[in-house]
């Protein structure tokens, strides 16, 4: 019964169902946004948020794009009864393909391993980004044997770094078929090259001063206290400029008028269309303990910054060979700073870096590519001709 409504459904428009922790205007999130402008009215999408509070993403979604918000469908967190997931289950069939986002939809894709043939499911692709806070160091074992089992009948399986891919194939024992590795992607010639010193709302770049900047959320796991503690280490002249917001915003302020340089942090809250303002940046730095593929670090790539990061993640292949040395190990805050100092005393070094970066952002990270990339995945589920 339910294969027959689905096939009535497919003489229409294909219904796409998205399952997200959070739908709050962060990476997954807003690649998930760029997919539906790009797909346009080939595609109808419902979303669902785990977090109900959390749908700051839907702002960013093009006008006229069929997209829908179902609040009565189950709550993607809580026990996972057979009940709770056979419920989780059920709520699937009127759809014709499912795509489902990180840990905190893990249940749905579970549901949908037990209850799929039953019930005559749509197909299901699942996307991992990263990991939360509580992974960040060492993944839990109980939860690499849950995503073992859940994914057992996915469709697919993307990723968008080298190291998440390692981690599906061997951690989580999933077929090499199964695993689709697409780097996230930006428009990367629509960076503006030299943008107007008060393009940054809240923040004016005055004559001479030269700026550190970073695009991250306002969590423990950014580690931002670093950079504020390293702007010191720089000459007077060098600001430290945290584009982002969260919970440790406070906590970061503490942190500069205990170093002494308060004056020399800047904190404008969250800004959208970094593409706007990233050049006001001389250099682009992350301090993380954990990251997979920062679509941030992309986009100073494409603004052509030198990038100074610890070597999380992709970070260290994702930069141009140019800019390999002044990626820190892991944890090592002392050889992040050596690199900012450098970086800082060296115009024409970061001239050459960024160029670099440049570069390599548009042949490798360009939006297109990872649009077309999706594109032949999600139509090949829907069965073809859907999305070409």
């Amino acid at each position: 019964m339910a294969e027959k409504k689905r096939d009535a459904a497919r003489e229409a428009t294909p219904r796409v169902l998205h399952l997200h922790s959070t739908f709050a205007a962060g990476g997954k999130e807003l690649r998930c946004v760029q997919l539906i402008n790009a797909f346009g009215s080939k595609l109808s999408h419902a979303i669902v948020s785990g977090d109900p509070s959390a749908y700051g993403a839907s702002a960013h979604i093009a006008k006229g794009r069929d997209v829908r918000y179902p609040r009565d469908f189950p709550s993607l967190t809580g026990k996972p009864s057979p009940r709770r997931l056979h419920t989780l289950a059920r709520a699937m069939q009127p759809y014709d393909l499912i795509l489902t986002y990180n840990w905190g939809a893990m249940d749905a894709v579970m549901a949908h391993t037990l209850f799929s043939d039953m019930l005559g499911l749509p197909p299901l692709i699942h996307h991992e980004d990263g990991f939360n806070e509580d992974e960040q160091v060492r993944l839990k074992t109980s939860r690499n044997w849950y995503r073992r089992v859940a994914l057992g009948k996915a469709n697919g399986l993307v990723v968008p770094s080298e190291v998440l891919e390692g981690i599906a194939l061997q951690t989580w024992q999933q077929p090499i078929g199964r695993v689709k590795h697409i780097p996230n992607g930006i428009d990367t010639k629509g960076f503006t090259a030299n943008p107007r010193p008060d393009a940054l709302r809240g923040v004016i770049k005055h004559e001479g001063e030269k700026w550190v900047g970073t695009l991250a959320g306002l969590r423990p796991v950014k580690n931002l206290a670093a950079l504020v503690r390293l702007i010191g280490r720089l000459p007077e002249e060098w600001q430290l400029v945290i584009v982002g917001e969260g919970p440790e915003g406070e906590a970061l302020r503490d942190a500069a008028d205990d170093a002494g340089v308060s004056h020399r942090v800047h904190m404008p809250g969250f800004v959208a269309d970094p593409r706007r303002y990233i050049g006001l940046f001389d250099i682009f730095a992350l301090s993380s303990r954990s990251e997979q593929f920062p679509l941030s670090v992309v986009e100073a790539m494409a603004a052509a910054l030198p990038v100074a990061a610890p070597s999380v993640g992709d970070i260290a292949a994702m930069v141009a060979a140019e800019n390999a040395p002044f990626i820190a190990p892991a944890g090592d805050e002392a050889a992040l700073g050596d690199a900012l100092m450098t970086l800082a005393a060296d115009p024409a070094l970061r001239t050459q870096i960024g160029e670099a970066n440049r570069t390599k952002a548009r042949a490798e990270f360009d939006e297109a590519r990872m649009i077309g990339a999706y594109r032949r995945l999600y139509d090949s589920a829907l069965g073809g001709g859907v999305l070409g």
